[in-house]
């Protein structure tokens, strides 16, 4: 079943890539994350260019981000005074994310920088995440009691000034943090294609101190918001969004998505967390391969 992709300018197998959107779509049900960190190596690996990938996977997030913001805000697990404040900040980095491209894109360093960026963010991630899941089995098994982390924002977040209350996060902060946060996403979203969502969840627990009820809702909330700015910059100015490769994804993300939260209200928690780690890392390796294998031949003619 070959697809021709009009941006991508090239045929794919139409189900290779509904398997990939399905594959990520499993993940974001199992581990509770938008899965985009993965859809855009995921489909570097399968020969798309960075920029349409990165571009892609943006849109797609939009898309899969819209009923687990629905379904948060019906049990009021949404803070919209917070989620507004990381909306702003988001749409604003996702401007200085498209003057960013641009300038990358000019140079020729785009696709090395997409590379480079997913390298750095998925080993340091899945380093922590693996570490704290290995140490909570070690706990577990030994019979020791793990500490519980107390909710405390930081204490540069408790110097900066002007403060307002996010009553359903139970924070009385400066809305200038969530909103640096907020730009600092939109930044990545830009340049990667992810929702942020994995490194937005860390940030509003152990950085703003958010209550743990209404961090997953008010990051997707951000999320909704920020890729739908992205993808419409993205649009306008890189012009590398293939909504027919958008549209494979999403079909298979949703239905994967599905699966994969039948099979969490199963397994352990700190063991999914574990193996998320180890898939993190797994990509991570992969694109660091990628960026530094010298293939035997520089340069090849392909025979038709």
């Amino acid at each position: 079943m070959d697809v021709y992709l009009p941006i991508a300018n090239l045929s794919v197998n139409g189900l290779v890539i509904v398997g990939l959107g399905a594959l990520t779509g499993v993940l974001s049900g199992l581990f509770g994350v938008g899965g985009g960190f993965l859809t855009t190596p995921l489909l570097i690996f399968y020969g798309v260019p960075p920029t349409v990938a990165a571009a892609s996977a943006a849109s797609q997030v939009t898309g899969a981000s819209v009923s687990g913001v629905f379904a948060h805000g019906r049990r009021g697990g949404v803070d919209y005074r917070m989620g507004a404040v990381l909306v702003v900040g988001g749409v604003l980095g996702s401007g200085i994310g498209a003057v960013l491209f641009r300038i990358l894109a000019a140079w020729g360093q785009i696709d090395t920088v997409i590379n480079l960026l997913y390298v750095g963010m998925l080993g340091s991630i899945g380093t922590l995440m693996a570490r704290e899941s290995i140490q909570t089995l070690r706990a577990a098994r030994s019979g020791e009691a793990i500490a519980a982390r107390t909710r405390r924002h930081h204490p540069l977040v408790a110097s900066l000034p002007m403060r307002w209350r996010f009553r359903r996060s139970g924070l009385y902060i400066s809305p200038l943090a969530p909103l640096l946060l907020g730009m600092l996403t939109g930044v990545l979203t830009m340049l990667m294609g992810i929702g942020g969502g994995f490194i937005m969840v860390p940030a509003m627990l152990y950085i703003l101190g958010m209550s743990a009820g209404v961090v997953v809702g008010t990051s997707l909330f951000q999320i909704l918001f920020v890729t739908m700015a992205t993808t419409m910059m993205h649009a306008l100015t890189t012009r590398a969004v293939d909504l027919v490769l958008a549209l494979l994804l999403l079909i298979g993300s949703v239905s994967g998505a599905q699966i994969g939260a039948q099979f969490a209200q199963k397994a352990s928690p700190v063991r999914l967390r574990l193996l998320l780690a180890l898939i993190v890392l797994a990509v991570a390796l992969r694109m660091a391969v990628g960026l530094t294998w010298r293939p035997d031949e520089i340069y090849t003619v392909s025979q038709l």
